[in-house]
């Protein structure tokens, strides 16, 4: 129990510190705003005002959460931070589209003419919104590619490539925040508070997303070792470098991988590594579930890889408890293989439940069997029987197999259905939900 130590999560204060943002934003537009106005126009015009800074603010917000910040993406997880830079997304989306409806059908009630006809004054008359169109355009283009039923039609990479349009759109747009908003035309603090948001936002995109893998694949200088058959579909991929003990990497962590080789050097995927990482070799081990992860069967020994990370928050840092019950199903054998070797338990302390279709899916089975040994750990298998009828995951099977299953802390990786059907059945068996550790790599 004295290794337990959870870290502190960096959300909370993060969280504070983007609210106190975006207040200061509110106070910015209030400064600027010298009477409340009385005609609808001017009460149109000063929402089309509001939203457009607190627009551009929760763009700068979307880009800092894609920079892909250890200190995030570690700590509160790859999957949270997803999560909320697809809310900033849409938050952004709307306050942008606001911004423009409200301003364009104020500027024509205040000139009295159509709203057609001043969106083409306003675009061709004032500086830098020719630029500033076509940037919101782009915005929409990758708001609409994000959306939920649009991205599940898509290939990864296709979707992936367009949403990196929102670098453009977001430098089109930001010039005339700065040429035509009342906030910043007369107010040399304002400009400067304005370019050291984005300034500041640039910076972590460039060191995180662009030097600092470049400085890491260029020190460790990973190959592939081998390619090696687990089971049907599941292949473990092993990778050999130079000094790969200082990558930091824990167990439970992942990279996004990128083989350079035909057919997969322009895609980069996250894999989990399924052992704990050691100073000349890493491994991963990956299922056949689409083209890319497919194709990992077929790499060749020698081939370049480049690789982004340490990320993901599933660590052995995050347990409270002396207890532990990892529960895998499918790939997510693979954090979880490595957790099962490497987290401090005492003997009887350590469970990990396994769910697979058939005896035969079970990757990794020897190994997992042998640390169950080595360390008087309990492993268990729920497979479909021979009939195939599937065993559910409820509450009760739970408290069969751990009667004080909530003193535990659990960790959890499977497909989403698996996950869904596990969390659920933890909630009702006990288990705080402060206590189930879970990440999703879904795009």
């Amino acid at each position: 129990m004295r290794r337990i130590r959870p870290r502190r999560s960096p959300a909370t204060p993060l969280l504070a510190l983007s609210w106190a943002g975006a207040a200061a934003v509110v106070w910015l537009w209030w400064r600027g705003t010298p009477a409340v106005a009385a005609t609808t126009a001017d009460r149109l015009v000063n929402a089309g005002r509001i939203t457009g800074l607190l627009a551009g603010y929760a763009i700068a917000l979307v880009i800092a959460q894609m920079a892909r910040v250890p200190a995030l993406e570690r700590r509160v997880g790859s999957d949270r931070v997803v999560r909320r830079h697809a809310r900033s997304g849409r938050y952004a989306l709307s306050l942008a589209f606001a911004h423009v409806v409200l301003i364009l059908y104020g500027y024509a009630l205040q000139s009295d003419t159509g709203v057609v006809a001043q969106t083409v004054s306003v675009v061709t008359g004032y500086p830098d919104m020719v630029a500033a169109t076509a940037g919101t355009l782009l915005l929409l283009l990758v708001g609409f590619v994000s959306a939920g039923a649009v991205r599940r039609r898509m290939r990864y990479e296709t979707w992936y490539y367009l949403h990196l349009l929102t670098y453009a759109a977001v430098y089109l747009t930001f010039w005339h925040q700065l040429t035509t908003g009342d906030e910043f035309v007369g107010d040399a603090a304002a400009r400067a508070a304005w370019y050291a948001l984005y300034l500041l936002v640039g910076a972590l995109l460039l060191w995180f997303r662009v030097l600092t893998p470049l400085r890491l694949n260029l020190r460790h200088r990973m190959r592939v070792e081998a390619v090696v058959q687990e089971t049907p579909g599941v292949v473990s991929v092993l990778i050999r470098g130079r000094r790969l003990h200082r990558l930091g990497a824990e167990a439970g962590q992942f990279f996004r991988w990128r083989f350079l080789t035909k057919g997969l050097r322009w895609t980069a995927h996250p894999y989990s590594l399924s052992a704990p990482p050691r100073p000349d070799l890493l491994r991963i081990t990956v299922k056949a579930v689409g083209g890319h992860s497919a194709a990992l069967a077929r790499l060749r020994p020698g081939t370049r890889v480049w690789a982004e990370g340490p990320y993901g928050a599933m660590t052995a840092a995050r347990r409270s408890r002396g207890k532990v019950l990892l529960l895998a199903g499918g790939a997510g054998i693979t954090p979880l293989r490595a957790l099962f070797e490497t987290l401090p338990a005492a003997s009887g302390d350590l469970t990990l439940l396994y769910r697979a279709r058939t005896a035969e899916e079970l990757a990794l089975r020897d190994e997992l069997e042998a640390i169950a040994d080595e360390r008087g750990a309990q492993l268990l298998y729920a497979v479909n029987s021979p009939d195939g009828r599937r065993p559910a995951i409820t509450a009760k099977m739970l408290r069969r197999i751990l009667p004080d299953i909530a003193r535990h802390d659990v960790y959890l990786c499977g497909p989403p259905g698996l996950a869904e059907e596990s969390y659920a059945a933890l909630r009702e068996a006990g288990v705080p939900h402060r206590r189930i550790h879970h990440e999703s790599f879904e795009f």
